[in-house]
């Protein structure tokens, strides 16, 4: 019902301010929530349009917010990833890299 409504509506908003910003960052979900929650509210007036628009906005940075805690707490966990040469000849052969000579 409702739900789907608010989820299809933000989702193309979403997908808008991607494609016109030509960038995919938090400021877009924000943008969308509070976009969805004014068009949503706009049968109520321009308060509640308002209301709706600043809980909206306020409820996706929450959301986004938490997502970029979790991802740099999750990236502290590992802060040396595994190094990758941009050049295959420079890495060391392997020990059974002659495969041949044991046919």
């Amino acid at each position: 019902g409702s739900f789907a409504v608010w989820g299809g509506l933000f989702s193309m908003i979403d997908c808008s301010m991607v494609r016109m910003r030509g960038k995919e960052d938090p400021w877009n979900s924000i943008t969308s929530g509070a976009l969805t929650g004014a068009i949503l509210a706009a049968r109520n007036g321009p308060v509640a349009m308002v209301g709706s628009a600043a809980m909206g906005g306020i409820l996706l940075a929450l959301i986004e917010g938490a997502g970029i805690l979790l991802t740099r707490f999750a990236s502290a966990q590992f802060p040396n990833g595994p190094q990758f040469t941009d050049d295959p000849s420079q890495m060391q052969p392997a020990p059974f890299s002659d495969y041949r000579q044991y046919q």
